[in-house]
């Protein structure tokens, strides 16, 4: 098992990812386990929007933990992206739709952390597909992203997406993408581009989507979780 998963179920005595998809519907938890797992958000420099979609990430885990049983900690941490306190998190979510800039140090610790079992998720919120594929050749410079095929486990499990990811929002009529960095045959960073996944985890009043698009939205960040905890 990889070493930062391993002391972070360690640490955490909650039953991780128990599917209920056809089972009963469990309420959302209104406070954390001692002991739950954190997820957390990205910041990082360049002027780029880090802190788009505030609600994004508590209501994805909310998702996981009422669909899931994942017992995670309903607060996410944010996280600057040279701390060592990116190691405390199995999970961290970047978004924006602008600049990105890793300095040498950050990108060290970014890949470390990717290497040592942690994940990124990168959800282009529109604007930043350019800056993140240069910052990111200075975490992985001997690697180029990959198209995820849809046979993928990303896009099977728990929740089955055919044709890849959900279409929340449109900007320049191009179908939604997903790319991955990998350490051996793991994905450890997924860039979703033309989709807004984040976007539909969002409250619903902020954007209006329909809720079988927020709906989709959240199953497929709960894919994410779950091949976090999985892999």
């Amino acid at each position: 098992m990889r070493p930062l998963l391993l002391l972070l179920l360690l640490c955490a005595p909650a039953a991780w990812l128990q599917s209920s998809n056809t089972g009963p519907h469990h309420p959302y938890r209104a406070a954390a386990k001692p002991g739950s797992v954190r997820l957390a958000l990205l910041k990082y420099r360049g002027g780029g929007d880090w802190y788009a979609n505030p609600t994004s990430l508590p209501n994805l885990i909310a998702f996981c933990n009422s669909k899931l049983n994942a017992g995670i900690d309903v607060e996410p941490l944010t996280i600057e992206v040279g701390s060592p306190e990116l190691f405390n998190v199995p999970f961290v979510h970047m978004t924006g739709h602008g600049n990105v800039v890793f300095s040498d140090q950050e990108a060290e610790n970014l890949r470390r952390y990717l290497q040592a079992g942690g994940f990124l998720h990168i959800d282009d919120n529109y604007g930043m597909d350019p800056y993140v594929r240069q910052a990111m050749r200075k975490v992985f410079p001997d690697q180029e992203p990959v198209e995820l095929p849809f046979e993928h486990p990303l896009y099977r499990q728990p929740y089955a997406f055919p044709q890849g990811l959900p279409k929340v929002h449109e900007h320049d009529s191009k179908p939604p993408r997903g790319y991955a960095w990998f350490v051996e045959d793991r994905v450890v960073c997924f860039y979703s581009v033309e989709s807004d996944l984040g976007d539909g985890w969002e409250d619903e009043a902020v954007h209006n989507d329909p809720p079988e698009i927020r709906e989709q939205a959240l199953r497929m960040g709960a894919n994410l979780i779950q091949y976090v905890f999985s892999h």
